[in-house]
C-alpha cells in the first residue's frame, strides 16, 4: 500500500472519472472548506498486481487472508481524521491499485467518503504509479506478495524486489523531491534499499522501512513483565533486520526513566525469553489467529509517521530502518538498519548517538547485519551493483511468516 501525501496545492475536481493512462481512475472530493492550508494528498497503494499475490475481496474472505488496505482502513482513518497531521490540515488519499483490485478498491473509497471525514478533501484512485505519486510527499508502500509454502527467502526477496525497483522509479520521477517514504511489504528492509536505489534523485535519507510494530511489541512484553502501562517504556529501539535476527534493545531501554535492567533483574528471561518473543510474535499471531497482523501493523504505521511529524519527547528516540551510510555506529554502510532516532517534528530524524553497547548486544547487532549483507548480494541486479549472488546466512523468517 503506497501512501503519498503533502504534495503542492492542486485544483481539485469534484466528482470526475478521467484516465490513467489506458486505465480507468476515479477522483471524488469533498468541498474545501479551509482552504488557507495546502491540501496533503495521500496516495495508498491497496493492492498489488496478480504476481505479488493480492486478490479481490472475494478471493481474500474465502481465504481468510488479508493483504493491504483491505486488511483495515484505520491508517487511512487516522491521517483523514487528523490524527497524524493536526485537525487543521486537508489531506487527499491517493490509493494505488492494480486492474484485479480495482473495483474492490472503489469500495474503500466509498467507506472513506461516507465517513464524512472535515479534514478529507479527496479521494482518487488508479493503477497508475507514475499518476497516484504525482508530487507525493509521503508514500508507504504496504503491499507485497506473503511467502508462501516452498517459497525460497531468495526468491520471496526477488519477487518483491522488483515490484519495489519500479515503485522507486516512479517516485523518483513524479514525487516531490523531499517525499518521505515509509516501506511495509517485506522483506521490508532490503525493498527500502532497493527503492531508494532506484531513486537516485531522492535522498537516501527520506526511506524509511518500519520497524515500529517491532518496537511497540517490545513495549508491550516489558510493560507486562515489569506490571506498569506500555506508556512508562521508553527509549526501546529495535536494531537491525525485520526479520528473528531483529534485536530488541533492553540495554538502553526504560521504565519509567529507570534502566530496564534494573527494574526486571531476570537477566535470562531478557535474553532469551523477551528476545525470542519479539522477534517471533509474528508469527504466533498467525497461528493463535490464522492471519497475519492486520490491525497492530496499521497502527504501527500511524505511529511512525507521527513520530515523524511530531517533536520527540526529552531524552526519548523511537525506531525505524534507515540508510545507514554515516552511521556513528560502525555498522556496515549502504543497507536499511534499524536504528534509534529522532526528529524535531519537521519530517526529517537524526540518529542517537549516546546510546552503551555491551557484548551480547553487539553480537546480535552484528548477526542481523551478516543477513542484510547478504540480502543485499542477493539483489543486486535490482540495486544496479551488477550479478545477484545469493548466499543468506540460514533461511531466517520474516515476523509472521509460517
Amino acid at each position: 500500500m503506497d501512501l503519498s501525501s503533502l504534495a503542492r496545492p492542486q485544483a481539485l475536481r469534484g466528482g470526475s472519472t478521467g484516465a490513467l493512462g489506458a486505465h480507468a481512475a476515479r477522483r471524488r472530493s469533498v468541498q474545501l472548506l479551509r482552504p488557507r492550508r495546502p491540501t496533503f494528498r495521500c496516495s495508498v497503494e491497496a493492492a498489488k498486481q496478480q504476481v505479488q499475490g493480492t486478490l479481490a475481496a472475494e478471493a481474500e474472505a474465502a481465504r481468510k487472508e488479508c493483504f493491504g488496505v483491505f486488511c483495515t482502513t484505520y491508517d487511512l482513518e487516522a491521517l483523514a481524521s487528523g490524527e497524524v497531521f493536526g485537525q487543521d490540515q486537508p489531506i487527499a488519499l491517493k490509493l494505488l491499485g492494480s486492474e484485479r483490485s480495482l473495483q474492490a478498491l472503489e469500495g474503500v473509497a466509498m467507506e472513506l467518503e461516507d465517513s464524512l471525514y472535515p479534514l478529507l478533501r479527496e479521494v482518487s484512485i488508479g493503477i497508475d504509479p507514475y499518476v497516484i505519486f504525482e508530487d507525493a510527499d509521503w508514500a508507504l508502500l504496504i503491499g507485497a506478495k506473503p511467502r508462501g509454502p516452498g517459497v525460497e527467502r531468495a526468491a520471496l526477496l526477488d519477487i518483491n524486489g522488483q515490484i519495489f525497483a519500479e515503485q522507486g522509479k516512479a517516485l523518483n520521477a513524479v514525487a516531490s523531491r523531499n517525499v518521505k517514504v515509509i516501506v511495509v511489504g517485506n522483506p521490508c528492509n532490503t525493498n527500502a534499499l532497493i527503492c531508494l536505489k532506484n531513486a537516485p534523485n531522492l535522498p537516501a535519507k527520506n526511506f524509511h522501512a518500519l520497524t515500529r510494530l517491532d518496537e511497540n511489541r517490545a513495549k508491550c512484553q516489558l510493560a507486562l513483565k515489569a506490571g506498569v502501562f506500555y506508556d512508562k517504556i521508553s527509549n526501546m529501539t529495535i536494531w537491525g533486520n525485520h526479520s528473528t535476527t531483529q534485536v530488541p534493545d533492553f540495554l538502553n531501554a526504560k521504565i519509567n526513566g529507570r534502566p530496564v535492567k534494573e527494574v526486571i533483574k531476570d537477566t535470562k528471561w531478557l535474553e532469551e525469553d523477551f528476545t525470542i518473543t519479539v522477534q517471533k510474535r509474528g508469527g504466533v499471531l498467525i497461528q493463535k489467529w490464522g492471519r497475519s497482523s492486520a490491525a497492530s501493523t496499521a497502527v504501527s504505521i500511524v505511529d511512525a509517521m507521527r513520530s515523524l511529524v511530531t517533536p520527540t519527547p526529552e531524552g526519548d528516540w523511537f525506531s525505524t530502518g534507515v540508510y545507514t551510510t554515516g552511521n556513528p555506529y560502525g555498522i556496515a554502510e549502504d543497507i536499511v538498519f534499524s536504528m534509534p532516532c529522532r526528529s524535531k517534528g519537521d519530517g526529517d530524524y537524526e540518529l542517537v548517538k549516546d546510546v552503551a553497547m555491551d557484548d551480547f548486544l553487539w553480537g546480535r547487532i552484528k548477526k542481523s547485519e551478516a543477513e542484510l549483507i547478504a540480502e543485499k548480494r542477493c539483489v543486486a541486479h535490482l540495486t544496479g551493483e551488477g550479478n545477484a549472488f545469493c548466499d543468506l546466512p540460514g533461511d531466517t523468517m520474516l515476523p509472521g511468516e509460517m
